[in-house]
Formats: structure tokens, sequence, C-alpha cells
């Protein structure tokens, strides 16, 4: 999986003061979690726009001022209400022979014959969720769906693989497609497709249980 830098400065005040200084001059408040003990920092927030603002899935570097260099993930981040200026980021630390727990993004790959023939195709699952170790998480899953015709399903087992564990059922669909609405009538299918956009709106990584 790639790996984004992000420079960075190691607190010294964690007090709300400190930290509403820190807003103020375009910075923001960090905290790394997973080590022996917690690491505050800041960054500029620039400096998170493509870890933030993009579909792909990236490892972090936090690269201090000190010359310490610590590989993370993306654990939690809170917006402002109103501006959505990030306030806050949490991270969770990688070492290379522990697992953790990621939400992987899935780029669908080719044209459905079933598409051309008139079928609907449902988007299910535009990210996995998957634990492994942090040199096997990969960038996204690639979904071929050059062969999938009105009535057929990818499920999770097509990709199963030694180096992950999907926390998702096997079964579990991540592109169908389905005879048009305007064939068989009804919502209920659109109801189901309304239902995946917040399942692929999630994004984030934890620490795996051990």
């Amino acid at each position: 999986m790639k790996s984004i830098t992000i420079k960075g400065s190691q607190r010294e005040s964690v007090g709300k003061k400190a930290t509403k200084a820190l807003r103020n001059a375009g910075m923001v408040p960090c905290v790394i979690y997973g080590g022996d003990k917690p690491v505050h920092f800041s960054a500029a927030e620039l400096a998170f726009k493509p870890l933030i603002y993009t579909p792909n899935a990236h490892t972090v570097t936090v690269d201090l001022a000190d010359g310490t260099k610590i590989d993370a993930v993306l654990q939690d981040i809170q917006f402002h209400p109103v501006t959505d200026k990030i306030l806050h980021i949490d991270f969770y630390q990688l070492f290379s022979d522990k697992p953790v727990t990621m939400s992987i993004p899935v780029q669908l790959e080719g044209n459905s014959p079933g598409v051309r023939n008139g079928g609907r195709m449902l988007f299910r699952k535009r990210k996995l969720m998957i634990k492994a170790l942090p040199g096997d998480l990969p960038d996204f899953f690639s979904v071929d769906i050059s062969k999938l015709k009105i009535g057929g399903t990818i499920a999770v087992s097509s990709l199963l693989d030694e180096k992950y564990t999907f926390l998702q059922p096997e079964s579990t669909a991540i592109v169908q497609v389905k005879t048009s609405r305007t064939a068989v009538g009804g919502d209920e299918e659109e109801d189901e497709e309304g239902a995946e956009g917040a399942d692929g709106a999630e994004a984030t990584a934890e620490a795996a249980a051990e």
C-alpha cells in the first residue's frame, strides 16, 4: 500500500488553549496511539489533503521535526460542523508483525454484458474491511465485471487471499446486475442500492483485536 508522508512537530502542550492556538495558525492537533505511549503532534492542515480527500486507501509516515518517523494509519478524524475544517486526527501506529483492520476501496474493471443488455448494476460494497499485516495491505481490490450477466453476482469469495482476512461473510455481494426497474417495476431494488451508499462512505482504520 502507498504511504503518504506527513511532516509535523511534537506538541509540548495539549491543553485547550494551546490546541486553539494551533488551529488558529492553520495547524491540526493529532495523536498517534498504539505505541508505548501516545505521541501528540501537529501538522499543517494542507498536509492532510492527499490523505483525506481521496477515494484511495493509504498508510502514513509521520515525519517529526526531531527526526522521529512513525508509520501509522488514519483511525479517526473530526471536522468542524460548519466550516468542515479539520479539528483533530487520531492515528494508530503500525508494526510490521501486528495485523490491523482497514477499509480498502473496490474498483470495477471492464464492462458488464448484463448492463449492455438492459440490466441494472448494483455496486453493493465500495469498500471492504480486512485484517492484515501492514506489508500485506492492498491499495484496492480490483473486480472484473466483464463476464457479469443479468442475474449475476460477484461476492467477497472471489477475492479470498491467504495474506488477509475479510471481515464480511464470503457470500457478501460486491456487485450485482439485476433486471431493470422498467421491466419488473417497484422500488425495492432502488432502496437496496441506496442502503449501500452509507456503507460505501465508510473509510476508517482501527487496531485489530489481538
